[in-house]
């Protein structure tokens, strides 16, 4: 047991030493969020069935989209969650991106 409290604190350290990675990382899940909030406010469809029925229950949605990243931020290593910024990246451009293209 002891050995497992040491790996929970020594991954929780990280988040010190990697605050920018993580940070990124929570920031885009929220701006995702928001995005994708807006983009149904504004009636355009989501394509992810998964996240479409979340919309229906808003309190799993922002477990799913806000509570589980930073959780994920919290564990995970900082150098680990460069690909998923990368696709988080990839996706906050669609969304901007199909937005703009409804908008115009």
């Amino acid at each position: 047991m002891a050995g497992m409290e040491a790996s929970w604190w020594d991954s929780s350290a990280t988040f010190k030493r990697c605050t920018a990675e993580k940070a990124s990382f929570i920031l885009l899940c929220g701006f995702d969020l928001t995005l994708t909030v807006l983009a149904i406010n504004l009636g355009l469809a989501e394509l992810n069935p998964f996240v479409r029925y979340l919309i229906q229950i808003p309190v799993l949605l922002l477990v799913v989209k806000l509570a589980i990243p930073v959780l994920i931020a919290w564990l995970i290593p900082g150098r680990l969650l460069w690909p998923s910024i990368a696709l988080l990246v990839l996706v906050v451009i669609w969304n901007i991106k199909e937005l703009v293209s409804f908008l115009l």
